[in-house]
């Protein structure tokens, strides 16, 4: 289980990341991109992943990592059960998440080569 606090830590942690409103929920943006958003009701949290990132994240636990079930969901919208998911999973997520819509210079820290 991971905390609303931590997730909220570890994603302004990352280069450049401000807080905001998003309607209902809490946004975290790079360079005025969404990359995840935090649903303190649901405890859970929403990032911005490639399909393919979507893909390999998902194949992981669809009760820990899945699509947002609607159109969303085909765009790499992604939530997280953060009741269920390990800490090292989610920093990898929000990460790779950051990674997806950070600038090049931004997300090259944060790549392994």
């Amino acid at each position: 289980m991971v905390s609303l606090d931590y997730a909220r830590k570890f994603a302004l942690s990352l280069d450049e990341v401000v807080e905001g409103p998003h309607h209902d929920v809490v946004s975290f943006k790079v360079k005025s991109k969404i990359f995840m958003t935090m649903n303190a009701k649901e405890n859970r949290i929403c990032i911005r992943l490639s399909p393919i990132d979507q893909s390999v994240f998902s194949a992981f636990d669809a009760a820990v990592i899945f699509p947002v079930p609607n159109g969303w969901g085909k765009y790499g919208w992604t939530l997280i059960n953060l009741k269920k998911v390990k800490k090292e999973m989610l920093i990898d997520a929000v990460t790779t998440a950051y990674c997806h819509v950070a600038p090049p210079k931004l997300a090259a820290k944060y790549l392994e080569f």
